[in-house]
């Protein structure tokens, strides 16, 4: 640590300035005290400024919060962790949206102050904190890694290993295959649960009846078949995090039992009647528009403003191109490994077709062409591939182009969508009239799983029009 690095301790209690200076004078810091948010504002206004400000969150009159925010506005560069005798999620967030580089809970241990001062101070000194460099790749379990190659990516990065530590619901809101998941893990590896279970729960892939047993399970004769309880998701998440990943697909009565367990921590068997308490950390996320998930009540707005304690909004692959390069080159490692086959050559050529294209299904597009050009091996193939997608976007730009000339600016990724979803769902109609509706026998063509083909068949209402059938025929035998 740096014997020239200064700091300003601001806290209303005489007895805490004296013991913060006992402890950083310890480590030859140069140490300064200001017994309000008035005071600390006056100081930073005049040279030198403190390499750091140390700043207590409940003090009379300028409280720590609106201190830090004026803090911000005369000096946007000035580091500050606030210090708090209470963690409150609401100013704990409040306090990382303003800018506050940590956030400590009083009492807490020197070796907490420490680790927190030698982060802050690395990263003031230009030394590399625990952050990813550009063009980085950091791994966060289960064979996922997050690329922090694009400026937004590292902002998220920096939020999300400020929150991770504070045990608040984190909403993630993204596209499908942008890497939601991703970002889930990655709070789950910075907060203070990551030696404990992270689990992920498919919303859109099961009935209500039946995710309502796999989150919280159920008791023995709960309904046919339940020979013997068995534990829910939740139980067996205790202590650690859970991510409810398409959030906005749970029935709205399922919904109602996950805001009680938001509550207060405790639910209940299927069948049972016992009460069960659990210390769980919940991540949602969903594709969806949620504004328009309330309005049509799809969604409880009660529950989204339950899990809206912080939100992290992934962008697009096509809004952060800079990655594409360093994720073919990962990708391509990672699946010649897998196949035990050299890697291809990523020719330029290569490279800025992968730069001008669209890449609607972002990144687990990206993996899954760049998984098709090592197995077949063909240059020539992959750059005719992405050819043809842009052939193919043309042709629907032109036939939307009257709905086109009428949108608006605003409402273009509301277009792009509505035209991949109407092509989407003509191609899975088409392959369901071919199977004769084997709903197997369709995954299989259009190289999709199962269950993610029930979805697609839900979330479109592919074959409601058929009279007499209900919305799923019968599959053959």
């Amino acid at each position: 640590m740096s014997t020239a690095a200064s700091i300003l301790v601001v806290d209303d209690e005489p007895g805490m300035r004296r013991y913060l200076r006992t402890l950083l004078e310890i480590d030859n810091y140069a140490v300064e005290t200001a017994a309000s948010g008035a005071e600390a504002i006056q100081r930073v206004q005049s040279e030198p400024i403190p390499d750091l400000v140390l700043l207590d969150v409940l003090m009379p009159e300028v409280d720590g919060l609106e201190t830090l925010e004026r803090l911000r506005q005369v000096r946007p560069g000035l580091k500050v962790i606030m210090l708090s005798c209470v963690s409150e999620p609401q100013k704990v967030v409040r306090a990382v949206r303003l800018g506050a580089q940590d956030y400590l809970t009083k009492p807490f241990q020197k070796g907490d102050l420490d680790r927190v001062l030698e982060t802050t101070l690395k990263t003031l000194a230009g030394v590399a904190a625990p952050e990813p460099r550009a063009g980085e790749i950091e791994e966060v379990g289960d064979d996922l890694f997050y690329v922090a190659a694009s400026p937004v990516m590292r902002a998220i990065r920096a939020q999300v290993a400020q929150v991770a530590r504070v045990d608040v619901p984190i909403l993630i809101l993204g596209e499908s295959g942008s890497g939601k998941e991703v970002v889930a893990r990655l709070v789950h590896k910075f907060s203070t649960r990551a030696h404990r279970t992270f689990l992920k729960v498919n919303c859109a892939a099961l009935p209500g009846e039946l995710l309502e047993s796999e989150l919280f399970g159920y008791e023995a004769g709960a309904f046919t078949g339940a020979v013997r309880s068995k534990p829910g998701k939740f139980e067996l998440c205790n202590k650690g995090t859970i991510l409810l990943d398409e959030i906005a697909e749970m029935p709205p009565s399922l919904q109602a039992k996950l805001l009680h367990v938001l509550q207060d921590q405790e639910f209940s068997r299927l069948g049972g009647r016992a009460t069960i308490a659990v210390d769980v950390r919940i991540l949602a996320a969903t594709n969806v528009d949620i504004s328009e998930a309330i309005r049509t009540r799809r969604m409880r707005e009660d529950l989204y403003y339950r899990l809206n304690a912080f939100t992290v909004y992934l962008p697009p692959l096509r809004e952060r191109r800079e990655e594409i390069p360093l994720l073919l080159r990962h990708f391509m490692a990672r699946f010649a490994e897998q196949y035990a086959r050299p890697p291809l050559p990523l020719t330029s050529p290569l490279v800025e077709a992968c730069l001008r294209h669209a890449w609607p299904g972002n990144l687990r597009e990206l993996q899954n062409f760049v998984k098709r050009y090592l197995i077949l091996s063909d240059e020539n193939l992959a750059l005719n591939e992405l050819e043809q997608c842009r052939g193919r976007e043309g042709a629907e730009r032109a036939e939307g182009g009257a709905a086109s000339e009428e949108a608006q600016p605003s409402d273009l990724k509301s277009l792009v969508r509505s035209l991949k979803d109407e092509a989407e769902k003509e191609a899975i109609a088409r392959v369901l009239e071919q199977t004769n509706w084997s709903r197997k026998e369709a995954a299989r063509i259009l190289n999709i799983s199962y269950k993610a083909l029930l979805y697609k068949i839900r979330q479109y209402g592919i074959g409601q029009e058929k009279p007499k059938t209900g919305l799923f025929p019968q599959e053959p035998v």
